[in-house]
C-alpha cells in the first residue's frame, strides 16, 4: 500500500511563494496521476491541481491558474506544488493523492491513496 506523505507547508505573507512536496513510499506513483486537493477551515475539500503520469498534462482550479503549478519527478516518487502569488484565500490543508481513471478532476472518491496533510497558512 503506497504512503503518501506532504511537507512543505508553513506560514507566509500574502503574495508570498511557497513549495510543498508529496513523497509516495511503499509503492510507485509514476504510472499514476497526481493531484492537490486543499480544505479550508469549514469548507468542503476541493481540487487544485492535477498532473498525468508524465507530466505532459496538467490541469488547475480557476482560482489557482497562473499562480501555482503541480510537477513531478517520478525518479524520486515525488510531486511538487509551487504556489505563487498567495493569498489569504488560499489557506487550507493541502492534500495529495493518487488516481487511474481517466479525467484530469476527478470526483475524491476515485483516489486510491492520500496523504495527512501538510498547512499553508497565508496571513494578510
Amino acid at each position: 500500500q503506497v504512503q503518501l506523505v506532504e511537507s512543505g507547508g508553513g506560514l507566509v505573507q500574502t503574495r508570498g511563494s511557497l513549495r510543498i512536496s508529496c513523497a509516495a513510499s511503499r509503492g510507485t506513483i509514476s504510472i499514476y496521476k497526481m493531484g492537490w486537493f486543499r480544505q479550508a477551515p469549514g469548507k468542503e475539500r476541493e481540487f487544485v491541481a492535477a498532473i498525468n503520469w508524465n507530466g505532459g498534462r496538467t490541469a488547475y482550479a480557476d482560482s489557482v491558474k497562473g499562480r501555482f503549478t503541480v510537477s513531478r519527478d517520478n525518479a524520486t516518487n515525488t510531486v511538487y506544488l509551487q504556489m505563487n502569488s498567495l493569498k489569504p484565500e488560499d489557506t487550507a490543508v493541502y492534500y495529495c493523492g493518487r488516481w487511474s481513471i481517466a479525467t484530469m478532476t476527478p470526483p475524491q472518491n476515485a483516489l486510491d491513496a492520500w496523504g495527512q496533510g501538510t498547512l499553508v497558512t497565508v496571513s494578510s
